[in-house]
């Protein structure tokens, strides 16, 4: 988690590492406001889940942005696994891509 783009966390009540850390999982795991205020509750960070959705509206773009960018493209990493194996009396060859 990058949270050195400073978009303006000015005048929240918050730091700026529990806001990022909440916008994160947000839009990294695709999860809802309402599981990320339980996941945070758990760390023992009260927060509603209105103030989450909000904090996604403000800096989601920025964080959004930097973890595609990070992510990759796709097809760039292709993984070959052969396996073979000895099936009533001849070798049979399994090959997977992922």
């Amino acid at each position: 988690m990058d949270v050195s783009i400073d978009p303006g966390y000015r005048g929240f009540r918050f730091p700026r590492e529990s806001i990022g850390y909440c916008v994160w999982l947000y839009f990294r795991f695709s999860v809802s406001c309402g599981d990320v205020e339980q996941l945070m509750a758990k760390r023992g960070v009260t927060v509603t889940y209105e103030t989450i959705r909000a904090w996604c509206d403000k800096f989601g773009r920025d964080y959004a942005r930097g973890i595609r960018a990070r992510r990759g493209t796709l097809g760039d990493t292709w993984y070959l696994e052969e396996v073979s194996s000895k099936i009533g009396g001849a070798i049979a060859i399994l090959v997977a891509c992922r």
